[in-house]
């Protein structure tokens, strides 16, 4: 009952709250009137007395509020006054006020981006039922989630874990509608993919593992939504139509949800179709090869009840059983449970450099809350008469201390609305983004309510840390003593808050001047080091002849063909094949070697993993790799002719200890093949920029099974389009049904120095906002610095000082907090180093380009921060200056 009485009373106190003022001033001006007669009736006369009974009243205002907190606390009412003068004080400061919310925008911005990059990457599950119990798993041995089909055939039969487990791959097929035929990108899934996960269609219905009865059963695709809503216009009379894929026909049954495009998020597919028609759409038998790990993780929902720990031992034992079962294409497997959406072997590195981006943004908003720190110190000091004034007549420090954090809290909802709104349009703009549109790579990054969420959250931590910075100052404030010393007041010597602060923004923008440093320093390492080829004068064109109808031995002689082509052209030096081309979409595939004396070829006792290219004679002049010792291809190394390679200096020091000694040496492949090592080439790059020296192996085409789909590489001084328009025109000549991409090696590369470029890129913005919020700290700490010293510095000048003197005594203090912070930064910086060469190639805070860099930055910056005031300084008056005092 008391506290349904206590509610009544404060909703009696806010809805009747101008009826409780009248009664309130009728009774403390009834009080007043009853002192005034008493001291009349004393012998004072009436004037007297009424000032008198003010006086010994006190400040009315004082006792209202007590009197209102008393009678339940019009909280609201308190509230909207401060609000309403809040709005007032900042009013008259347009330029602070337009700064501060400029400052916060940028700041809680950034910090709203990067979070909603991390929660797309990282805090987000896959948009399906029951996300929570959903994990895939990946073999520690190879650090990628890869298995066999057979493999995963077995971990789905044999688990105890696992309610169901489902699989898939990603292919490239040539989707023929009726209209043009086009390359799409396809989920190649296991027959229970969609039951596992347990979405159901927009249209039509999904394959199940009942429509699978052997290879090349189920001839069925499912469309997404969006390919759905491009290509075909929204006809829902597309289920049941039949169309061609990779020119084996197949029937549409059914459209994928609207907000499912596959189970990698970065990815979005056009259509999905059984994986046991992996033949038909690829045209090989890696369904039966159990050592052929091309899929991806399986996954599935963990059983209720089941723990990870269960999980993880109960696939333990499957690997072991696989080990004794099928020694030579099954080792030793340690596993580890991953949420599905990322293939491990980039989700490390992404999140890695998402987390780096959100610690440096989180930097950003601290300097920024320094900045405003600052500047709402430095009001408060310019206040100080007025919180004098106020603490004499009887106002409460709480209700000053309330007055300013609302005022902070005004300018920080400002700020973070303008943040959240500009967030929201990039975030946006982000997830539409394609950087390859022939890859249908995007970030799913649209924000969602986590995103405004944590956008308000921090503008009102934001709005308290900047609020809270004056309270030492009101709390110790003497009302006496300030208004005694009136307008003669100097700002002291000793360190204040306000330098502490400008102090820790400071370091912070050389923290995040040095990131964007160390960042373009190692990109453009990273575009002028040695890959172990040359990438420029060389064009590359990807042809896939598989799909134009070769197979078997007219393969071989195609590739040729368009080698000798390519060769014919004017002014082309050199043409070869390969597989994949090194640091283009992840370069070669690896394989597994043996050492010659090795005798059991099973996985434990593999020697190493190689990255595997399979070439033309003429591939390492076209690519530009150096020849170290022996020699390269020639077109007797056949399948009739003695099986050799050629190897990089790594492999060499690798597998036989040397890479002087190596020339004439044999080793095994897993399939027992011996090969003699005829030549060394120079190490280079394979998968990215970032990885250490890997050992490479390149073997004759001649001597391998026929590409399916290869790459010519061109080498020419000629104008990369005109050599391009020759290139096409050549192989049109050949077969005007082939399909090919042709680019610069250059161009090729740019999936590679993608993470490179976006690293780059964020980490310059980040510095740019980093020298803005220091910058305008600096000028802010030297304006006042001058603005309060104007006296002392007339004074000085009419005193005969020199220029160079006043500027000390005006801009010293700033100038030396300015060297503070930057070393403190720069320190910092280089402390950082593993984290920024994790992020960017060759990146090292410990280069003198990027040391001398920082240090002339941070200079710049000072100089530019502290101009206007010097000017100020230096243009003082004296005479006018005495003159107004």
């Amino acid at each position: 009952m008391r506290i349904l009485d206590s509610i009544r009373f404060r909703l009696a106190t806010l809805f009747k709250h101008k009826q409780m003022r009248a009664e309130m001033e009728e009774e403390l001006r009834t009080h007043i009137q009853h002192r005034a007669d008493d001291l009349e009736r004393s012998g004072l006369s009436r004037g007297q007395a009424e000032r008198r009974a003010h006086i010994e009243f006190g400040g009315r205002e004082k006792y209202k509020e007590e009197c209102h907190e008393a009678a339940g606390g019009n909280f609201f009412g308190i509230l909207l006054q401060d609000v309403h003068f809040g709005l007032r004080v900042l009013r008259k400061s347009p330029g602070f006020a337009g700064a501060a919310v400029l400052t916060l925008a940028l700041a809680i911005g950034a910090n709203a981006v990067v979070f909603g990059v991390l929660n797309a990457v990282i805090l987000r599950p896959l948009d399906v039922p029951d996300a929570q119990s959903l994990f895939a798993f990946e073999t520690g041995d190879t650090e990628v989630g890869y298995q066999s089909y057979p493999d995963y055939l077995d971990f789905r039969a044999r688990n105890r874990s696992f309610e169901d487990l489902a699989t898939f791959g990603m292919s490239q097929v040539v989707l023929d509608t009726g209209k043009d035929p086009s390359q799409v990108w396809s989920y190649e899934a296991s027959g229970n993919y969609f039951d596992v996960l347990g979405i159901q269609p927009y249209l039509g219905r999904f394959f199940h593992a009942s429509d699978e009865r052997g290879p090349n059963s189920a001839p069925y695709v499912v469309l997404t939504y969006a390919y759905w809503h491009s290509h075909f216009q929204d006809d829902r009379d597309v289920v049941g139509r039949v169309v061609q894929v990779n020119k084996h026909p197949f029937t549409v049954i059914g459209v994928a949800p609207p907000a499912f495009v596959g189970t990698i998020l970065f990815f979005s597919a056009d259509c999905f179709v059984p994986i046991v028609n992996h033949n038909q759409l690829d045209g090989d038998s890696a369904l039966n090869q159990r050592g052929n790990r091309w899929t991806f993780e399986p996954f599935g929902h963990l059983k209720q009840g089941v723990s990870q720990a269960q999980a993880l031992a109960d696939l333990s034992s499957i690997g072991s059983y696989l080990e004794a079962a099928y020694p030579k294409e099954d080792g030793r497997k340690s596993f580890t449970l991953i949420r599905p959406g990322f293939p491990n072997f980039l989700g490390r590195p992404v999140r890695a450099f998402v987390a780096g981006l959100m610690l440096l943004a989180g930097l950003i908003l601290l300097a920024a809350c320094a900045n405003l720190g600052g500047m709402f110190a430095a009001r408060a000091a310019d206040r100080s008469r007025e919180v004098a004034l106020r603490l004499a007549l009887g106002s409460s420090r709480k209700r000053i201390l309330r007055q300013l954090l609302t005022e902070a809290m005004l300018i920080s909802v400002a700020g973070g609305t303008a943040g959240l709104l500009i967030s929201v349009m990039l975030l946006r703009r982000l997830s539409v983004w394609q950087p390859f549109p022939d890859l249908a790579i995007h970030v799913p990054a649209s924000p969602d309510a986590k995103v405004y969420f944590v956008a308000l959250a921090l503008a009102f931590v934001s709005g308290f840390l900047i609020g809270i910075v004056p309270v030492h100052q009101v709390l110790q404030a003497n009302p006496y003593e300030i208004v005694k010393a009136g307008s003669t007041a100097m700002p002291g010597r000793r360190t204040t808050v306000r330098d502490v602060l400008l102090v820790v923004q400071i370091a912070i923008c050389a923290v995040l001047v040095t990131s964007s440093m160390v960042a373009v320093r190692g990109l453009a390492r990273s575009l002028n080091s040695n890959f172990g080829f040359e990438p420029r004068k060389a064009m590359l064109a990807g042809v896939d002849l598989k799909m134009a109808g070769y197979t078997g031995d007219n393969v071989t002689a195609m590739e040729k063909r368009m080698v000798d082509a390519m060769e014919t052209i004017p002014g082309v030096e050199q043409a070869g094949l390969v597989n994949n081309p090194p640091l283009v979409m992840g370069g070669g595939w690896t394989s597994s070697v043996f050492r010659d004396e090795t005798s059991d070829l099973k996985p434990a006792n593999v020697a190493s993993s190689i990255f595997q290219y399979n070439i033309s004679p003429g591939y390492f002049r076209a690519a530009g790799t150096a020849l170290l010792a022996g020699r390269t291809f020639t077109l007797h190394d056949d399948k009739n002719a003695p099986r050799v390679a050629v190897v990089n200096q790594e492999f060499a020091r690798r597998i036989f200890s040397s890479d002087r000694t190596a020339l004439g040496k044999y080793f095994k492949a897993a399939d027992g093949g011996r090969f003699q090592v005829v030549g060394i080439v120079e190490d280079g790059k394979n998968f990215n920029f970032t990885e250490s020296q890997q050992p490479a192996m390149f073997l004759p085409i001649p001597e391998t099974e026929p590409l399916n789909s290869a790459w010519l590489v061109v080498r020419s001084s000629r104008d990369p389009q005109e050599l391009a328009a020759a290139m096409r025109n050549k192989l049109h000549e050949l077969d005007a049904g082939l399909s090919c991409e042709i680019e610069t090696w250059t161009r090729g590369m740019d999936f590679a120095l993608f993470p490179s470029r976006m690293a780059t890129l964020s980490l310059g913005v980040m510095g740019l906002i980093g020298a803005m919020l220091s910058s305008t700290g600096i000028f802010g700490m030297a304006a006042y610095s001058v603005s309060k010293r104007l006296k002392e510095l007339g004074i000085r000048v009419a005193l005969g000082a020199q220029r160079m003197e006043v500027l000390r005594a005006a801009l010293g203090r700033a100038v030396k907090l300015l060297a503070v912070g930057s070393a403190a930064g720069l320190v910092l910086g280089i402390l950082a180093t593993r984290v920024l060469a994790y992020i960017v190639y060759q990146a090292t805070p410990r280069d003198p380009l990027v040391l001398g860099g920082v240090v002339l930055a941070m200079l710049l910056l000072g100089l530019v921060a502290a101009w206007i005031p010097a000017q100020r300084a230096l243009s003082v008056n004296p005479v006018k200056l005495l003159r107004e005092e």
